[in-house]
């Protein structure tokens, strides 16, 4: 279906969220990915692991021309990676977790997205792959979660058409507020926050807080959880690495 004049003219233009595909295992779905979108005014796409390997002839075909965004698409060895340089990041998934993490429709998350472009930040929606959706750890790398309304007794939504969606309510969203200055106000990078939650693991660990082993994986989820809903600035990281250090510290050191 071709566009109108007037429909060509609604481009939306100014920055955008990234687009970050966890490990698609088809071609074709990425291709429909892009495909969605360029007809909606994305063009950054992030890929982490695809199953077929990239790049991917069968993405191309399917993308309906949308090969721009293909071949400008950068590829990720995991999830951590593709986000390190995010102010914040959105996991799109139909299943109930057990996550303290705001639960948005598409439309109440591009309004938050929006907002947040129009302070500076950098932002992501992560979609999980085909078989499985998203690992818990790749949902625990998102401050909110977006949950597409479906038919509760059949909810699975194929990637391709879960980007359109999400792609849709992006483009009829309108244009962006008006930008604000952020000053010193912009929450930190995720892998700053990573950094600092990866320090506070081997200091926990240690000190032995951290058990029984099974069940560190589920502690360490919850304690990322927390901070990624506060949405600290980089300096009120820093003031967190100062805590550590200063709880670390053996009696006698000095502060310098």
């Amino acid at each position: 279906m071709s566009g109108t004049d007037s429909t060509k003219a609604a481009v939306v233009v100014g920055p955008s969220p990234a687009i970050i595909l966890v490990r698609p295992q088809m071609g074709e779905n990425i291709g429909a990915a892009a495909r969605a979108m360029k007809n909606f005014g994305l063009n950054q796409m992030r890929i982490v692991d695809p199953r077929d390997g990239w790049p991917n002839e069968k993405a191309h075909a399917m993308s309906s021309r949308a090969d721009d965004i293909l071949d400008g698409a950068t590829l990720y060895d995991d999830a951590p990676a593709a986000v390190a340089d995010l102010h914040a990041v959105y996991a799109t998934t139909a299943r109930a977790r057990e996550m303290e993490k705001p639960c948005l429709t598409p439309r109440e998350a591009v309004g938050d997205m929006r907002q947040r472009l129009a302070r500076g930040q950098e932002i992501g929606i992560l979609f999980g792959g085909e078989k499985a959706g998203l690992h818990n750890d790749d949902a625990t790398l998102a401050q909110n979660i977006i949950q597409i309304p479906a038919n509760p007794a059949f909810s699975s939504i194929n990637l391709g058409q879960a980007v359109l969606l999400v792609a849709y309510e992006w483009f009829t969203a309108g244009p962006l507020p008006e930008a604000v200055i952020a000053g010193d106000s912009l929450p930190a990078t995720l892998d700053e926050l990573a950094y600092f939650e990866n320090r506070l693991e081997a200091e926990l660990l240690e000190k032995g807080f951290l058990k029984p082993p099974e069940k560190r994986p589920s502690m360490m989820r919850n304690l990322r959880n927390i901070f990624r809903r506060a949405d600290l600035t980089g300096q009120e990281v820093r003031s967190l690495h100062g805590v550590i250090s200063a709880l670390i510290r053996r009696e006698g050191d000095s502060d310098d």
